[in-house]
C-alpha cells in the first residue's frame, strides 16, 4: 500500500507521477469517541480506504497518490471528548482549501476527498465550492458514513448495529484495523440521558411537543459513547469488507470520471 502514500515516497517519484497525470486522494476523519470497542482515530480508516481506492485505480491502469490524512474533524457534537481534538469549521475549511491548492500547484487537476467524519461535511463541501469558484477545479468528496449507512441491510449488516459507535464504521474498522478493535467490549444500546428534560433524538436535537429542535448539546452531557450509540455486538469484519469493496470500486470510477472532465 505504501506505493501510493506521498509521505512514504521520495520527492522525485511523487513529482514524476503527478506530471504523468496521477490523481490525489485526501483522506480525513476525526479523533473522537467511537465507543468502547473502536479506536478514536477514524481518520486511520479513511486512509486505508484511500489505499483501496488507489489500488483499484491501479488495476484500471490509473494512478492515484494519497496525501497524509487530516486527523481532526470539524467541531460539533463531539467537541470536548477526553483525548479528542476538533477544529472549528472555518479552520478546517481553510486547511482543506490550502492542501487542495498545493496539489493544484503541483500539477494535478484530479482531487478526491475521502471524509470519515460527519461533522466535517459542511466545511469540506464549502471548501470544494471555494476551489471551483477560485480555480475552476472540481473536487469530488466521498463522505464515507453518510453514504454507507443506507447500505446496512443491502450488504447483510444487522439493523441493531447501525448508529454511532456501531455500523457502518464498526464493521469496517474490524475489517481494516482488527488489532485496534475490542469487539468483546461492545455493549447493548443505551438510551440518551434527557436534555432540558426532553428526549434526545439525534446529534444535537431534542423533541418537544412532537417537534424536533436543534440545541447545542455535547456528547458528554447526554451519553457515554455517543447519542444513538448502537449495539455493536453484531458488527463483523465480513460486512466491513463488503462496504470497503464498494468504496474502492466507486472511488476508482469517480477518479476516472474526473479525468474525463475538462
Amino acid at each position: 500500500m505504501s506505493s501510493h502514500r506521498i509521505a512514504r515516497l521520495t520527492a522525485p517519484v511523487v513529482s514524476d507521477r503527478l506530471a504523468a497525470g496521477a490523481a490525489v486522494l485526501m483522506p480525513m476523519g476525526s479523533t473522537e469517541t467511537h465507543g468502547p470497542a473502536l479506536p478514536m482515530g477514524d481518520y486511520l480508516i479513511a486512509e486505508l480506504i484511500a489505499d483501496r481506492i488507489a489500488e483499484a485505480a491501479m488495476e484500471a491502469s490509473d494512478d492515484a497518490l494519497i496525501a497524509p490524512p487530516i486527523p481532526f474533524g470539524g467541531e460539533d457534537f463531539f467537541a470536548g471528548v477526553r483525548g479528542g481534538v476538533s477544529l472549528t469549521n472555518d479552520v478546517l475549511q481553510a486547511v482543506v482549501v490550502q492542501m487542495a491548492e498545493a496539489f493544484l500547484r503541483s500539477g494535478t487537476r484530479r482531487i478526491m476527498i475521502v471524509n470519515g467524519h460527519g461533522g466535517s461535511i459542511a466545511a469540506v463541501d464549502a471548501a470544494a465550492r471555494v476551489m471551483r469558484a477560485r480555480h475552476g477545479a472540481i473536487i469530488a468528496t466521498l463522505h464515507l458514513w453518510k453514504v454507507a449507512g443506507p447500505w446496512q441491510r443491502e450488504l447483510g449488516g444487522a439493523a441493531e448495529a447501525l448508529g454511532h459507535g456501531g455500523d457502518p464504521i464498526a464493521s469496517v474498522a474490524m475489517h481494516l484495523l482488527p488489532a485496534l478493535c475490542a469487539p468483546a467490549k461492545a455493549r447493548a444500546r443505551s438510551p440518551a440521558i434527557p436534555f432540558l428534560g426532553l428526549p434526545v433524538t439525534g446529534f444535537g436535537t431534542v423533541a418537544c411537543e412532537g417537534v424536533e429542535f436543534a440545541v447545542p448539546i455535547t456528547v458528554a452531557e447526554i451519553a457515554d459513547g455517543g447519542v444513538q450509540a448502537a449495539d455493536a455486538r453484531s458488527a463483523n469484519p465480513a460486512h466491513g469488507a463488503r462496504i470497503v469493496d464498494r468504496f474502492a470500486a466507486a472511488g476508482a470510477a469517480m477518479l476516472a470520471a474526473l479525468g474525463r472532465t475538462p
